[in-house]
C-alpha cells in the first residue's frame, strides 16, 4: 500500500520545518506566534464538537497532546456515558523529532478501604453486576486529569488552562442531545439505574420523568465552574476543595456506599512509561503495558503473522480463521495473567517474546475451529499454577487519534468503564465505576486470582491504544477503540485489515468485528463478505450475529504517500478533522 522511502518523503518536509524552528532556540514554539509548520494535522474522535475543539487548539499552535486535552474535556460534555473528568485512560505520544514513543498511565486504583471481598454477598457468592456498578463500592480515584496534566508537561505547546476553552463555552452555551446520546439516556444507563442519582435525574430528565429527546439544547454550568478550576488549578481542583469534596460524597452514599476518602484522591500517581512494542512483519507496533491488556493485542498480530505468512484479505476464510485461532490463544493467556503489574508478577515480555508466539502458533489449524484453548506458560509453570482463570470484563470508553503538524501523534483510550460510569454524578460529571473491572472472586478453583480486588490497586483494563512505526520509526498507523473487553480483537483486526489486507483506514474499520474471546464468536453477518460467514461455520467456528449491536469506536490515521488518511466507526458518532 505504501513503501518507507513514501512515508519519509512525506514526513521529512514536517520534520524540516520543525527543526528549522528549533534552530533558533532550544524552547518549544510558544503558542500563538505562528510558529507551527505548514504540515497537515487531522484528528478523529467519537463526536463532531470533539473533533472541532481540537482542531481549533491544533490551528492556534497546539501539539497533538493539548488538542487531545481539548478534544477529552469536550467528550466528557457531549459523550457522558463513555470517558471524562471521572474517568481515567491511557495515552500513547509518538515524538515525531526523535521517534520516541512515550506511554502514559492514568488507570484510577481502589481506595484504602478496598477488600478483596467487598463484592460478594453475605452468603459468599459475587454480587449482582448491576448493584455492584450502580454503587460507591465501584469508583475508583478519578485519574485522566492527572495523566493529561503530566503529558501536558512534557509536551504541550499552549497554556493549560486554554485548553478548556473550548469545553467551558459548549458546556455554558449548550449542545443539542444527539440520538446516541438519546438513545442510551433513554435506556436509563443500566436498566434505569440512571434514575436514581438526584443530579443525573435533574440534568437527563424533564419533570415529568421523560428523557431529554434528540436535539435538545444541554447545558452544564456545574461542568463548567468544574473545568475552571482545573484550568486554574490543575489536578489539585480534584484532590482538595469542592469538587474532591462533592467526589467523596457520591462515593460514600447509600445504598452500598463506597470507601473512598480525600487521601485517595491526593493519593493519584500518573506514571509515565515505556510501551510495550512488538515486531509484526516489517512494522514495530507499540501499546500499553499492564495493566492494560496491550500484550494481547500484539499477540493476536503475532500470532496471526505466523499462521498467514502471505495474506490473501477479508474474502478469504484462512484468514478469518487465523485471526479468531489467534484471539482465542491470546484472550486465554490475556485472563489468565494480565493485572497490575506493581502487584502481581505479569509475563509481559515472554507472553510477546517471538519463541513464545512460535510455539502458540503451532497449535493453529486454519482448516477447523479449536475445541479449547487453555492458556499457555510463557514464564513456566510456576507462574502458570499460580493463578485461577479470570474472565472480568469492562465496557463503554471513548478513543480518539491526533496527529499534528509537526509529525507528533497521539492515540488516548480514556473510559468511565460503563455507561455513565457508577451512574453517580458530582459537580457536572459522572463518577467512574472502573473497581468493577476487578474479578469479583478473590479466588477460583482454590487458587488467588491475579485481577482480584486489593487497596491501591489498578483493575485490568482492555484499553489499548496503539501507535505503529516502520522499522527505522517513522509513524505509519495511530489507533485505538473502546469497546470492553472487545477492544484486543477490534485493534488487532482493523490494523491487519489496513497493514495486511490492502484496506483503506475507512474500509477496515466498516469491516465486520469479530470477538473471539470464547465460543461462539461474535461477529456481523451484514458486514462479512459474502461467503466467510459460512466457511466459517463449516470449519466448525460457532458464530452469534451482533449486527447492530456492536460498541466499537475505532478511529484511525494512517501516513501514506498522499498524506493523511483518516476514518472514524460509523457504529458511534465520530468523524474525522483536518487541517491543511
Amino acid at each position: 500500500m505504501f513503501d518507507k522511502q513514501s512515508l519519509k518523503r512525506l514526513l521529512l518536509p514536517l520534520l524540516a520545518f520543525a527543526l528549522a524552528a528549533c534552530a533558533a532556540s532550544s524552547g518549544l514554539p510558544q503558542a500563538g506566534n505562528g510558529s507551527a509548520p505548514r504540515g497537515q494535522a487531522m484528528v478523529t474522535a467519537a463526536n463532531p464538537h470533539a473533533v472541532e475543539a481540537a482542531l481549533e487548539i491544533l490551528r492556534d499552535g497546539g501539539s497533538a497532546v493539548d488538542a487531545a486535552i481539548a478534544a477529552e474535556m469536550v467528550l466528557g460534555l457531549v459523550e457522558p456515558q463513555s470517558s471524562g473528568v471521572g474517568g481515567g485512560g491511557f495515552l500513547l505520544f509518538y515524538n515525531g523529532r526523535s521517534e520516541n514513543i512515550t506511554a502514559y498511565d492514568g488507570r484510577e486504583r481502589a481506595p484504602a478501604g478496598a477488600t478483596p471481598n467487598m463484592f460478594l454477598d453475605a452468603r459468599g457468592q459475587p454480587m449482582a453486576r448491576l448493584d455492584a456498578v450502580a454503587s460507591g463500592r465501584s469508583i475508583g480515584a478519578p485519574s485522566l486529569v492527572a495523566m493529561l496534566k503530566l503529558a501536558h508537561d512534557d509536551h504541550g505547546r499552549l497554556p493549560w488552562a486554554r485548553l478548556f476553552e473550548p469545553a467551558i463555552r459548549l458546556a455554558e452555551n449548550g449542545f443539542a442531545v444527539s440520538p446516541r446520546l438519546a438513545r442510551l439516556v433513554a435506556a436509563g444507563g443500566e436498566r434505569g439505574r440512571l434514575r436514581a442519582d438526584f443530579a443525573a435525574r435533574a440534568y437527563f430528565f424533564d419533570q415529568a420523568g421523560a428523557p431529554r429527546p434528540v436535539g435538545y439544547i444541554l447545558r452544564n454550568p456545574e461542568y463548567a465552574a468544574t473545568l475552571r478550576m482545573i484550568a486554574e488549578q490543575g489536578p489539585r481542583a480534584l484532590s482538595e476543595g469542592p469538587i474532591a469534596d462533592a467526589i467523596v460524597a457520591a462515593a460514600r452514599r447509600d445504598p452500598r456506599r463506597g470507601t473512598l476518602t480525600h487521601e485517595d484522591l491526593r493519593a493519584v500517581a500518573p506514571r509515565r512509561l515505556e510501551p510495550v512494542c512488538g515486531i509484526y512483519r516489517v512494522y514495530r507496533a507499540c501499546t500499553m503495558g499492564p495493566p492494560s491488556s496491550g500484550a494481547a493485542t500484539l499477540q493476536i498480530l503475532g500470532l496471526y503473522e505466523r499462521a498467514r505468512p502471505n495474506p490473501q484479505g477479508p474474502q478469504s476464510v484462512d484468514d478469518w480463521s487465523a485471526f479468531l485461532w489467534a484471539s482465542r490463544l491470546a484472550y486465554a493467556d490475556r485472563d489468565h495473567y494480565v493485572a497490575d503489574d506493581q502487584f502481581v508478577t505479569v509475563p509481559t515480555q515472554e507472553l510477546i517474546a517471538p519463541a513464545y508466539l512460535d510455539e502458540r502458533a503451532q497449535l493453529i489449524d486454519i482448516t477447523r475451529a479449536p475445541r479449547a484453548t487453555p492458556p499457555g506458560a510463557p514464564a513456566g509453570q510456576e507462574l502458570f499454577e499460580r493463578w485461577g482463570r479470570d474472565e472480568g470484563d469492562d465496557a463503554g470508553t471513548t478513543h480518539l487519534s491526533i496527529v499534528d503538524a509537526w509529525g507528533n501523534a497521539v492515540s488516548l483510550t480514556a473510559t468511565v468503564e460503563g455507561g455513565f460510569g457508577s451512574q453517580r454524578m458530582a459537580a457536572g460529571f459522572f463518577l467512574n465505576n472502573q473497581i468493577t473491572d476487578f474479578s469479583f472472586e478473590p479466588t477460583l478453583n482454590g487458587r488467588p486470582v491475579a485481577n482480584a480486588v486489593a487497596a491501591g490497586k489498578a483493575p485490568r483494563s482492555s484499553m489499548t491504544p496503539m501507535i505503529v512505526t516502520d522499522e527505522d520509526g517513522d509513524l505509519v498507523l495511530v489507533i485505538g477503540s473502546p469497546g470492553g473487553s472487545s477492544i484486543v480483537g477490534y485493534v488487532a483486526r482493523a490494523t491487519i485489515g489496513i497493514l495486511d489486507w490492502n484496506l483503506t483506514p475507512q474500509q477496515a474499520i466498516d469491516l465486520s468485528n469479530a470477538t473471539a474471546r470464547s465460543s461462539p464468536v461474535a461477529i456481523e453477518g451484514a458486514r462479512l463478505p459474502a461467503g466467510v460467514q459460512d466457511a466459517l461455520t463449516a470449519r466448525g467456528w460457532a458464530l452469534r450475529d451482533v449486527s447492530g449491536l456492536e460498541e466499537s469506536g475505532l478511529h484511525a490515521i494512517l501516513v501514506t504517500r498522499d498524506g493523511l488518511v483518516g476514518a472514524a466507526d460509523p457504529r458511534r458518532e465520530g468523524v474525522v478533522g483536518e487541517i491543511e
